[in-house]
């Protein structure tokens, strides 16, 4: 068009627009719109619809079952009408929930939030297995109890076996002497680690459902911090450190990658490298972090060990309980009160001033810690008494199953079996 406005001829436009016919130049010209203002959507089929017949099914289970995936709705359709329908149809239906999805079915949106400097500090957990990291060749199972300041991405991350109180505390104040500075809020999800859910005459009263745990505002308080939660099934409102929790997995994954290998000589040297890896990315936060800085006070209060106390009565068995966990003791204590030390990795059991057992914390599903040199004498003068022991391990059950009369095994019943084949239970 403008190089016929130019003077030359349609021909010559044609050649100029690389167009073989001027008979295009001239219905575009005789029109008085450019190509794109001509094209018209396409308002009808160019094949028949082979999900028609079956379709107000299928939207009456999208209305239904919203998050229902398109697969399984087409393997339900291939049962129901067995060749009707082939494996190469399923990206044309794919296609066409996802076109009645656009259209009807509404989602939650991002609701994109103005970060202040120095507000807040996120925590979250995040499981770090699939790593496959070892110590010494062993399988180490663990998580990081990870750290993040939202207006810079600033972050610190402890490596923990759970996500306890121990661990949230411990990992903020690593945190807090890694930045030296102290945010306003600390901000957790509603696990109960922070918090617990409230009795019913409380929740009327504060008008929500779960109160903070008195020993984590005592820590928060120590600091001058202030708590915050996220809203129940709100995980998203968490979003700045639960999106960098796969960074950071990330990161440490490739840099095991150039490392040449995932396997430690102990944890402490595992932990020096994440710390290394966390400190190579907080590098490129440094402008930023410096507007941070200069909105938060400086760190005062002094590192102090993270640990908690606890009495236990020592039972006839032998053991006392702690966290609902069972642990052995020499028997000579039986009766009496012991004093029991926790820390997130150790627990240790004193009496009299002096330590009688330091071993490991249990979590998750192990639920006791027998030392059979507590309890050997009992069983050679009763050796009946260990057929039936309540804290016998099943070689198949990994010790995670405590046995007793009329119990079965862990083993047993994952082989569906009343009783054991190889412990009798």
């Amino acid at each position: 068009m403008k190089a016929r406005r130019d003077g030359m001829t349609q021909q010559q436009a044609a050649a100029r627009a690389g167009l073989r016919d001027r008979k295009t130049v001239a219905r575009y010209e005789q029109a008085g719109r450019k190509p794109s203002e001509l094209r018209r959507p396409r308002d009808y089929r160019t094949h028949e619809d082979a999900f028609e017949a079956d379709w107000p099914e299928v939207q009456e289970l999208l209305e239904h079952v919203p998050g229902m995936e398109a697969k399984v709705m087409f393997d339900w359709l291939q049962q129901k009408q067995p060749g009707k329908y082939e494996d190469g149809q399923l990206r044309t239906f794919q296609r066409r929930v996802q076109r009645w999805r656009g259209l009807n079915q509404d989602r939650d949106v991002v609701l994109e939030q103005v970060h202040v400097p120095g507000e807040a500090m996120q925590t979250d957990g995040t499981w770090m297995n699939t790593l496959e990291i070892t110590l010494g060749g062993e399988a180490f199972e663990h998580l990081l109890i990870h750290q993040v300041l939202p207006y810079s991405n600033w972050e610190w991350a402890m490596v923990a076996q759970s996500e306890s109180l121990l661990a949230i505390e411990a990992s903020l104040e690593a945190a807090l002497s890694e930045l030296g500075a102290v945010p306003a809020y600390h901000q957790t999800d509603n696990s109960t680690a922070a918090t617990h859910r409230l009795g019913e005459e409380e929740r009327e009263t504060e008008g929500r459902d779960r109160g903070y745990n008195e020993r984590y505002l005592k820590l928060l308080e120590r600091y001058g911090m202030k708590p915050r939660t996220t809203h129940l099934s709100s995980p998203h409102e968490n979003g700045d450190v639960e999106s960098s929790n796969g960074g950071l997995k990330r990161a440490i994954d490739q840099t095991l990658h150039l490392r040449g290998s995932r396997d430690f000589t102990d944890r402490g040297a595992y932990e020096e490298f994440v710390s290394q890896v966390m400190r190579s990315r907080n590098e490129g936060r440094a402008r930023r972090l410096s507007e941070e800085m200069a909105a938060m006070p400086a760190l005062t209060a002094a590192r102090q060990p993270i640990l908690r106390e606890e009495r236990a009565k020592v039972s006839r068995s032998g053991t006392i309980r702690v966290q609902k966990k069972a642990y052995s003791v020499p028997s000579s204590l039986v009766g009496r009160e012991v004093r029991v030390w926790l820390t997130e990795w150790e627990i240790e059991v004193r009496y009299a001033g002096k330590v009688v057992r330091r071993m490991p914390r249990l979590v998750g599903k192990k639920a006791f810690d027998v030392d059979y040199r507590h309890v050997v004498n009992s069983l050679l003068r009763k050796p009946g008494g260990f057929r039936q022991y309540r804290y016998q391990r099943c070689p198949h059950s990994r010790g995670r199953s405590s046995l007793g009369p009329g119990r079965t095994c862990a083993g047993a019943r994952r082989l569906g079996k009343r009783t054991c084949t190889i412990c009798g239970s």
